[in-house]
């Protein structure tokens, strides 16, 4: 882990050179904010990515309330809705890109299908928008809610000391799902406020809305129905080696004992592969339907 300062500059600009710093998270790490800092760190991931939206936006939810400003653009999926929300309800400003302007629209609908964004605005016109609410000193006075707050310092904790998460601290959060983790396997809590968008985190550190935990549910199941099909074809290939060498011995009850059991195999085996395809148009209408 390493930080960076938000309002020091260790290599001053020419004087009138207006500085506008971005700062951007390094490949298969996250991003937090503090009150003062941004922590760059590889903790575990969140909706299934490392870097992830809802942590960033989550962090600057936390320790900025009011004067948070949340920018979604193009992209699939739904990581970053549940960040928005957090911005939301702690009181700052959300604004998503156009879906009709956006070259991919999935992610911007998706937040807009969620929550109640204010402001949707084609890219050309976001710069001036973000400079007029970024002028503002405060968008409002709403107090942080405090989900918001333990959760942030919660994941802090994870990420910047690469520890777990306390039972006990997860208990208090929210209540055990009878759900496990599709990346670890660990029981997962649901951490979700009355009123709120679902959300769901694990003892490791993992987090999930409930779009992506349904599909990290749908992609291990995938990944178990295929090791299946695999076996099940070597046990039939076994079978049939068996059955062959027991027709050359002239044991031919034994080898028509494991010739039917090589057609059962078979009719398990088309039936996975049934399910699989599927499986497969399904995941596909569901991305054509929100990415």
């Amino acid at each position: 882990m390493f930080s960076l300062s938000l309002f020091h500059l260790k290599n001053p600009l020419p004087t009138g050179v207006p500085y506008h710093p971005v700062y951007l998270a390094p490949a298969d790490n996250h991003l937090l904010l503090t009150k003062r800092q941004m922590l760059v760190v590889r903790g575990p991931r969140e909706n299934q990515f490392r870097p992830a939206i809802d942590p960033l936006f989550r962090s600057a939810a936390a320790y900025h309330g009011a004067n948070s400003i949340g920018v979604i653009l193009t992209g699939f999926m739904s990581d970053g809705v549940l960040g928005m929300e957090f911005i939301r309800r702690s009181g700052g400003v959300t604004v998503v890109q156009h879906p009709d302007d956006a070259e991919f629209p999935p992610l911007p609908e998706n937040v807009m299908r969620q929550i109640n964004i204010d402001y949707v605005v084609a890219i050309d016109e976001m710069r001036q928008l973000l400079e007029e609410l970024s002028s503002k000193t405060s968008h409002g006075s709403l107090t942080v809610p405090s989900d918001i707050r333990q959760e942030a310092q919660m994941v802090e904790r994870i990420m910047s000391n690469s520890t777990t998460t306390n039972i006990e601290e997860l208990e208090k959060a929210g209540n055990r799902t009878a759900y496990s983790c599709p990346e670890c396997g660990g029981g997962l809590w649901e951490l979700s406020q009355e009123g709120t968008l679902k959300r769901y985190r694990c003892h490791s550190g993992h987090a999930y809305s409930q779009d992506s935990l349904l599909n990290g549910m749908s992609a291990s199941l995938e990944e178990t129905l295929w090791v299946a099909l695999r076996t099940l074809e070597e046990l039939r290939n076994i079978l049939q080696h068996i059955s062959r060498g027991e027709t050359v011995k002239g044991n031919q009850r034994w080898a028509s004992m494991q010739q039917q059991r090589v057609e059962e195999m078979k009719v398990h085996i088309e039936r996975l592969r049934e399910l699989l395809s599927k499986s497969a148009e399904a995941d596909e209408e569901q991305i054509e339907e929100t990415g």
